[in-house]
């Protein structure tokens, strides 16, 4: 509700200026052509985040996420110790984790929510340690193929589009380690 509060605000506010500016064609000229670049821009997005939504498909169906969620569950176990007996919110973390790292944002929020419902079940109305992690690390998003960003620069004409790899490691590694520090701080603080 408050961002179309603020969406309004800022294009009610962006029409009045070219109005009284005298560049009232030219606002409605920039709102058309930026209504169809983002048309093209979602078109061009649609194909790559259907071809890594069936690439996850496929590895759920194949067995390759759960070897994955296997290889991943000696870590998930230390960050969601409350949870390591529960095989369902364990599958749920790995899922979304396993979404993260390949940068599929659209298909990791799903297994998010899914995986905060599971473990909101054992503590109604009370965001637990486990679930807070969830949060921080579904929002640091440890990224080694982020197709997202990469299909965001390919449609926007990028020679190169995975050239951002490096950084992209960088960064996710780094807001990972600070969030995840953060969150076992927190922990302790607020017993």
């Amino acid at each position: 509700m408050a961002m179309s509060l603020i969406w309004t605000v800022m294009v009610g506010a962006a029409v009045l200026c070219g109005l009284a500016t005298g560049n009232g064609p030219a606002v409605a000229k920039g709102a058309l052509d930026g209504a169809a670049a983002g048309v093209e821009l979602c078109l061009s997005m649609m194909g790559v985040l259907c071809l890594w939504m069936g690439v996850m498909e496929v590895m759920e169906r194949s067995g390759i996420a759960r070897g994955l969620s296997r290889l991943l569950r000696p870590a998930i176990k230390r960050l969601y110790p409350e949870f390591a007996g529960n095989k369902k919110v364990m599958d749920a973390v790995s899922a979304n984790l396993s979404a993260n790292l390949l940068g599929l944002g659209n298909a990791a929020t799903p297994l998010g929510l899914e995986a905060a419902r599971l473990m909101a079940e054992r503590t109604p109305g009370v965001a637990s340690d486990g679930l807070c992690m969830l949060v921080v690390t579904n929002t640091a998003s440890l990224q080694l193929i982020p197709t997202t960003v990469a299909s965001l620069r390919a449609a926007a004409g990028s020679a190169n589009p995975f050239d951002i790899l490096p950084a992209v490691w960088l960064a996710s590694v780094i807001s990972v380690a600070v969030g995840i520090t953060a969150a076992k701080l927190m922990a302790r603080i607020w017993r």
